[in-house]
């Protein structure tokens, strides 16, 4: 092999067509940089320094002896710390891009103004023929609490706020109770730590107002699937969003395909642009070359 030292591995799990997207994308924005797919063994381990990842199987930067660097294509990095085999030490650095915080904040604008004016309500009753007007809230009279209050955090709460809803944020050691009692809907946009796998159970669910909803454009982990259906059963939660879930896809016969008050989004609430996340990936890389402290570099005490 004749791998030129410092070669790029691209070690993601693409399917061709992602493929034929991000590598363009990448090649654009890395010019004189030699990428590789990690999938192709036809190249040198030794001579990898820097692995660009998204979501790569366990084990699968065990093979680059001198990696020293470790750029997530995607904001969530539960996976790459759940792998055993990263070093401790390796610095990984998470994807923060402004236009994956923009198709957030749209996503969840969507998801508030569709419940609080009632149109899931209006779809039903469009399935069945039935014309019923219902009383209509201002915006000033819906509070929205927002669990996480990172960037995609901050830019939800700023639209929100910009259309005159009443918007609470938490983040991680401030008083819980308060945010759940007074939010009509509540946003999870929280990493997935040990601290908050399992954090949206009953007894979350129970301190909010009854009639509330969840919208969930985080991680599925972060929801006890049994308390939540039980929720919603009964009557406690009017509705659920969902765009994220243990398992995905979503399996076919699981009941928030047919709830009839779930929503199901494929985990598309804030895809990831190619074009813009190859050209943080480049600056990030310049940084890291120059000796400059890396932006989002991942804390691993805290989880993301």
């Amino acid at each position: 092999m004749s791998t030129p030292v410092g070669t790029i591995a691209l070690a993601c799990r693409f399917d061709a067509r992602e493929w034929a997207e991000w590598l363009p994308a990448l090649a654009t924005a890395l010019p004189g940089e030699t990428l590789v797919r990690a999938d192709d063994q036809n190249h040198d381990p030794e001579a990898i320094e820097v692995a660009i990842v998204a979501n790569p199987p366990a084990g699968a930067l065990q093979r680059y002896p001198r990696l020293r660097l470790v750029q997530s294509l995607w904001a969530g990095v539960d996976r790459l710390l759940a792998d055993p085999t990263i070093p401790a030490g390796l610095p990984i650095v998470r994807m923060v891009d402004p236009a994956m915080n923009a198709a957030m904040a749209e996503t969840a604008l969507w998801a508030v103004l569709t419940l609080h004016r009632g149109f899931h309500t209006y779809a039903r009753q469009q399935r069945d023929g039935l014309w019923q007007p219902h009383p209509q809230r201002r915006a000033s009279g819906v509070r929205i609490g927002v669990l996480g209050q990172g960037q995609m955090g901050d830019a939800v709460g700023r639209r929100l706020r910009a259309l005159d809803y009443r918007v609470m944020g938490w983040r991680r050691g401030e008083p819980l109770g308060p945010v759940l009692a007074g939010s009509d809907i509540l946003i999870n946009l929280l990493p997935l730590t040990p601290d908050t796998r399992g954090l949206i159970d009953a007894a979350l669910l129970r301190q909010l107002p009854c009639g509330a909803a969840l919208v969930n454009l985080a991680r599925g982990a972060h929801v006890v699937d049994e308390d939540l259906l039980a929720a919603l059963d009964d009557g406690h939660l009017h509705h659920a969003v969902l765009d994220v879930f243990h398992q995905e896809p979503l399996p076919v016969g699981h009941r928030y395909w047919t709830h009839p008050a779930v929503t199901v989004l494929p985990h598309v609430a804030a895809q990831t642009d190619a074009g813009s996340a190859a050209r943080i990936v480049a600056q990030n890389l310049a940084a890291w070359r120059r000796g400059a402290p890396l932006a989002h570099r991942v804390d691993r005490q805290a989880g993301y």
